[in-house]
């Protein structure tokens, strides 16, 4: 057997110089079979700077393929996360909005505006005055513990599709879990609204959630949808787990940017936002104070770029610890 597997050896080598002689252009040719090769990235392009795919579980990953094959992007990104969906946000009125210009701008109907703000289409807005925008005309749903996807899809008589393309539920729907807060696209409320699971609202003790980050400071107070931002000047170092939990999801979109959901045992999910890279694996459970990801400035921060890095932390299901201080507090 040994004695095979050495003749396959030097056969293959023997063969690989004598390709190459016979080329005699040797890079060109490596380059083109590249080209048009099935690797995961099959376009040669400049050489990365450093590559830094991710820590997963505690394990450090080093790339072993050569720089042009992959790209610096988070491992996340390359196992199925939904980048660059277009999220829920929040917009401050200017001098001169209205609903129906706003509706203009968004692409969106005037109903949809005055729905997830609860407004009527007759309101009247005020500059600075802070708004709900969708990315579709619809409504807005938080999933509840027990609800599935074509459940909501009937009680909003919307289309289950077009729920799963508009949100990062997975390709089948599948990945939905409690707290999730859905874009439902030509969702209709119905007029039986006891059909619509009720928010719950769970009771935490004060000292329940530790702050995310080290050194942390607040620079923006409670914002949509339950939440406060937390930064320490600088990109990259760690947030960790504000409680113990499992986490449920890894994602992105083009608001919240890298983000991670965790749900806690009293029912209670957090989400950490504009994350730079993650060091959890969905399922997973993570204690208090347990590092899942690193601080940045994906999705859509201000200002943009570095300058931006901080930590959008939500909570669901309950009251936001953090709510009550002002800007610029430093929290230990």
């Amino acid at each position: 057997m040994y004695c095979c597997l050495f003749g396959f050896l030097v056969a293959g080598t023997v063969a690989f110089f004598v390709g190459q002689n016979d080329s005699g252009t040797s890079a060109v040719a490596s380059n083109s079979v590249l080209d048009k090769s099935p690797y995961l990235f099959c376009e040669a392009g400049p050489r990365t700077g450093a590559i830094d795919l991710c820590v997963v579980s505690g394990s450090f990953l080093q790339p072993q393929s050569p720089p042009f094959l992959v790209s610096g992007r988070a491992l996340a990104d390359l196992i199925g996360t939904s980048e660059g969906k277009r999220g829920i946000e929040e917009y401050v009125v200017e001098e001169g909005d209205t609903i129906s210009s706003l509706a203009e701008k968004f692409d969106i109907t005037v109903e949809t505006i005055a729905q997830a703000n609860d407004l009527t289409v007759k309101s009247k807005l005020k500059p600075g005055q802070k708004l709900i925008i969708m990315p579709v005309s619809g409504l807005i749903h938080i999933v509840k513990n027990g609800e599935t996807l074509s459940k909501l899809a009937l009680v909003y008589k919307a289309n289950a599709q077009d729920i799963i393309d508009a949100n990062d539920v997975g390709v089948d729907g599948s990945k939905i879990f409690a707290g999730d807060i859905l874009v439902i696209p030509g969702g209709i409320m119905p007029k039986n609204t006891a059909v619509v699971k009720a928010y719950p609202k769970v009771t935490v003790p004060n000292a329940y959630f530790m702050v995310p980050i080290a050194n942390a400071r607040i620079t923006q107070g409670l914002h949509w949808f339950n939440a406060v931002d937390f930064s320490n000047g600088s990109c990259g170092g760690p947030v960790v787990a504000s409680a113990a939990g499992t986490v449920q999801k890894l994602g992105a979109d083009s608001v919240s940017g890298n983000y991670i959901n965790i749900l806690h045992a009293n029912g209670v999910v957090t989400y950490y936002g504009h994350l730079s890279k993650f060091a959890v694996s969905p399922g997973q459970k993570v204690e208090q104070g347990q590092i899942i990801g690193y601080i940045g400035h994906t999705g859509l921060t201000i200002p943009a770029g570095e300058a931006g890095c901080h930590v959008h932390f939500d909570v669901r299901f309950a009251t936001n610890p953090f709510a009550g201080y002002k800007v610029g507090t430093k929290i230990n």
